[in-house]
């Protein structure tokens, strides 16, 4: 389990601070039955919170079903994270990089890489989404700089502009040519 507090976007290490009103939290939470991972994550406010985080925790989520909804047999991985990113920005938000969704299986993070946004200039070019893949798509959002770093713990990840940033993320399948939520029971 990761606890992401306020400005650490993901990898958050759990502590003993006690929330206060206006916190936002993300929890990551992976999961291990009969040799298969699973994974996903949902971040949270704690109380009132700002209108921003309000919204940047939207953007997560709403970008997250979004990419669920329009996933198809067939389609390319860059075309998805493409859509991730058009969908972010459309917000008045950044993708979070050098951090993606994953291949899930047998491993907690497999092939392929699933970046929120497009990393190569040509969205139809790469792997293909099949059916009976297992992956994690996972948006991380952040308000102004997708640029990030990881601070002294070596695990807490934050935005170079310190500001708060949200993160969303399921296990999908792909059955019948559509993506098939597995994170949820």
């Amino acid at each position: 389990v990761c606890t992401s507090l306020n400005d650490v976007i993901i990898h958050g290490i759990p502590s003993d601070y006690i929330l206060q009103e206006g916190d936002v939290i993300g929890f990551d939470v992976g999961t291990e039955k009969e040799g298969y991972f699973g994974d996903a994550a949902i971040s949270v406010g704690i109380g009132k919170i700002s209108a921003v985080d309000e919204a940047l925790i939207a953007c997560a989520k709403d970008t997250l079903y979004h990419a669920i909804e329009i996933i198809r047999d067939g389609m390319h991985f860059k075309e998805l994270s493409h859509a991730m990113e058009k969908f972010i920005l459309s917000r008045g938000f950044v993708p979070l990089r050098n951090f993606c969704g994953h291949g899930i299986g047998k491993k907690p993070h497999e092939e392929p890489e699933i970046p929120n946004y497009l990393d190569a200039p040509n969205a139809k070019a790469g792997p293909k989404i099949k059916n009976g893949m297992v992956f994690c798509l996972e948006p991380m959002i952040c308000q102004k700089e997708g640029a990030s770093k990881i601070l002294a713990n070596g695990w807490d990840v934050v935005s170079t502009d310190g500001l708060r940033g949200s993160h969303y993320e399921h296990t999908v399948a792909i059955i019948n040519g559509r993506a098939e939520i597995l994170s949820i029971s």
